[in-house]
Formats: structure tokens, sequence, C-alpha cells
């Protein structure tokens, strides 16, 4: 079994007096990881929000009722909590019960579940986010030579678990992932009225990762307005499955102001959704998928080491441009991300003039372990 780097984050946060908040996209590894807690604990109460009897027991549901349900168990785990209705106020009130029970909800539902959850439970919770594998968590496990070996095929077929323990079988694994769960929770909810425009949307985000995108431009290309584009988007994002990176702008009036990128979080999903798995060396669009490899593999390790930066890009009118920027402890990381270990960049002189406190790198495959494995 592979050892996630989030357990430990959570088991830190046990019996704290807090509600632990557990969200991800669907096959993650969240109920794995749950059922590791399970194992090096006892007197454990699962319960799947699935089940119409597990939402009648919350349904109107004092504290008390609900403490005496859960009576004679350490810890309760709330697995789909997003499908319970009014979840975030029932939780509220077992967290201000003042009773020794650690709740445990997990759900793969982002904009059904945040919004439930985060008012009524201000000050009240810990909030972890579970990606896939990260290549960190990979080389803890079979080590960082192997895993570099491994590293043209994440390229290719990503981190989702499933994956990652079918060598040899990515392809499949993969659209059965695209067909079967990645679509689920956003196709399921009641105002998706256009599956197929949603379907021909996350194909276009994916011929343009590493591209600033315009909703207006997607619209047309899918038969979308924009805001409609915008509201699809951010429920994309919303159900883990891609993320934008804003534009960075403080002091110069050419800078873009408003402008993002979007990426995905697994580069598998990705190339499933174009349903190109060609190796790196014969790819038209390695820049662009080794960049979506490198920024969201920096996000796993960012958060999996409780490094909190901001994160953009930067360019400007002039098409001046740095492909990533971390903003933390006063200070901006710049970096520019290439394939081809000897390719050559620096700095635009326009950003050094007016950004002084900048350290800048290169990230190629050569330097990705001790950029990733970095937790500075």
């Amino acid at each position: 079994m592979i050892e996630r780097f989030l357990y430990k984050n959570i088991e830190n946060k046990l019996f704290k007096g807090k509600i632990i908040i557990l969200m991800g996209a669907r096959q993650v590894g969240k109920t794995t990881l749950l059922k590791k807690i399970l194992h090096d604990n006892d007197k454990i109460l699962w319960l799947n929000g699935d089940e119409m009897q597990v939402q009648n027991l919350f349904n109107n549901a004092s504290a008390d009722r609900l403490l005496s349900e859960f009576e004679g168990n350490k810890i309760v785990i709330i697995d789909e909590a997003q499908r319970i209705k009014n979840i975030g106020l029932r939780l509220k009130l077992i967290a201000d019960s003042d009773s020794d029970i650690q709740v445990i909800a997990s759900g793969s539902s982002a904009f059904e579940l945040a919004n439930e959850i985060n008012e009524p439970l201000t000050g009240r919770q810990w909030k972890f986010q579970m990606f896939p594998l990260s290549f960190g968590e990979m080389v803890a496990h079979h080590g960082k030579l192997k895993e570099m070996r491994m590293l043209p095929r994440r390229v290719i077929y990503g981190y989702y678990p499933e994956v990652v323990m079918n060598n040899g079988s990515e392809v499949e694994v993969l659209k059965l992932l695209t067909d079967a769960y990645l679509y689920k929770d956003i196709l399921s909810w009641e105002n998706i009225k256009h599956p197929d425009k949603l379907q021909t949307l996350l194909r276009a985000l994916a011929y343009q990762v590493g591209s600033q995108v315009s909703y207006n431009e997607l619209g047309q290309m899918c038969s979308l307005d924009s805001k409609t584009v915008e509201r699809y988007i951010s429920l994309l994002e919303q159900c883990y499955i891609i993320f934008r990176l804003p534009s960075y702008s403080r002091n110069l009036r050419h800078e873009l102001k408003t402008s993002r990128k979007i990426y995905f979080y697994d580069n598998g999903i990705r190339n499933a959704l174009i349903a190109d798995y060609n190796a790196p060396e014969i790819r038209q669009d390695i820049g662009a998928l080794w960049e979506n490899f490198v920024i969201s593999e920096r996000m796993k390790a960012n958060e999996n080491h409780n490094c909190w930066v901001n994160r953009y890009f930067w360019r400007t009118k002039q098409q001046q441009e740095i492909d990533y920027l971390e903003e933390g402890g006063g200070k901006i990381h710049a970096y520019e991300i290439k394939w081809n270990p000897r390719a050559k960049a620096h700095l635009p002189k326009t950003f050094t003039d007016t950004y002084q406190n900048t350290d800048f790198k290169i990230i190629t495959p050569e330097n990705i372990a001790d950029f990733l494995l970095s937790k500075e």
C-alpha cells in the first residue's frame, strides 16, 4: 500500500476539538485513506451519505439525537457527506456540543460540500484537500531512482492511484475514469443542461493547457455564451478536474491583470480527453504537457508539506512572460519550465527592474526531483 502524506497531516489533527473535512476528486483514494484511519483506531462508526437511512438520520436532527446515535464510538466518518441536506448545520451542532467524538466528513463534490460547510463551520474545522498520488509519495514508496525512470510515463498517464497500480493498462483505466467517474458529480447537477457542450469545453481546455484562455473564444468553440463557460469552468474547478492560475500584476500598467491560464490536476485525465497517449519524444504538445505536470505536482508538494504560497504566471502586453511564480515570505520565486534540459531562459529585465526581491530557476526533467522534493 502506498503511504499517503496526507495521512500524517490528518492524524496530527485527530481529537483536537474540530471537525475534519476531507475533499477531493473521485477515485483519488479518499476512502482508502479513511480505511487506514479505521485500521489504526478502534470504536469507529462509518456512515455513507449516499444511503437514504443515513440522510434521514441527519434530517432536522438535534445534537442530542446525533450524539446518542454516535454513542460508544471514538470516531465517526461520514463519507459522501455532500449528499446530506444541511450537513454543515448538523456538523456545527456536533462541534458546539463539546463532545469528545472525532467527526470526519469526506466528499468529492466541492460545489455542494464546501458551500454547505464553510459558513456554519467557520473556526470549527480542519480542511484537507486530497489529490491524485504525487511524485513525492511515489519516491517515498519505491525510491527516487525508480520514480525518475517512470517520469515519461507519469507525464503521459498521470498519477491516479488506479492508473499507477495497473501498469500496462493505463489507457483502459483512464477511459473508465473519464467515462464513468470524471463527470458524475457535475453532470448529475440539475442545472447542467448541455453535457455534450461541457465535454467539448473540457477538450478545448485540454488543447489550451499552458495558454491564456478567453471565455468568449471558448464559448464560440462550444456554442455557449461566455457567462455559461465561466460557470462551467468554475464547476469543473470545484470538482477538482481543473484549476486556474491567475496573472501577477502589482506595478506595471502594461501587465495583464485579468488573464488566467487553466491546468488539469492530472496529466492522464488531460490526455484521455484528447485520446493522445503518444510518448513525450514524439509529441507536438510536450512543452504544454510538461508545464501542466510541473505546476500540478508543485501544487501537490506545497500542500503536502503545508507550504502556503500564492501562485501566478506573469505576462505583459508586449508578450514578455514567465511561466510560473510563487509569492511567499516577502519574496517572489520565478520559474521557467522547459522539457529540453539544454534550453535557455532568463527573467525579462522589465520584471527584474520592478520586482527586485526575486530568484529564478529553470525547471527541466534533470532537476525536477529537487524542485518537487524540496520543502522550501
